[in-house]
């Protein structure tokens, strides 16, 4: 899965915020309001990495247990899904 380069993600203050860029400024609404875990995902899915390596990372850098990890991720998945940011 990889996120398409038309979104850009921004700190702003304390929070973080996923924007489109370049042609989708006009095809896409408004923003994307994520926490620090759901910027650390968009990060990583910018790469290009698959569900697997996505839980590996997330398991190494917060203290979670894989069950919870995968469950998130795939909610989290299932919402950048429905915003239609993959290629």
């Amino acid at each position: 899965m990889k996120i398409k380069d038309d979104f850009a993600l921004r700190k702003v203050a304390d929070s973080y915020v996923v924007v489109p860029v370049n042609s989708l400024t006009l095809d896409f609404n408004g923003v994307i309001n994520l926490n620090e875990t759901g910027a650390f995902l968009f990060e990583q899915l910018q790469k290009g990495i698959e569900k697997e390596e996505l839980v590996e990372k997330m398991l190494d850098e917060y203290d979670v247990t894989r069950e919870k990890a995968s469950a998130d991720i795939d909610l989290f998945i299932n919402k950048l899904k429905d915003a239609d940011v993959f290629e």
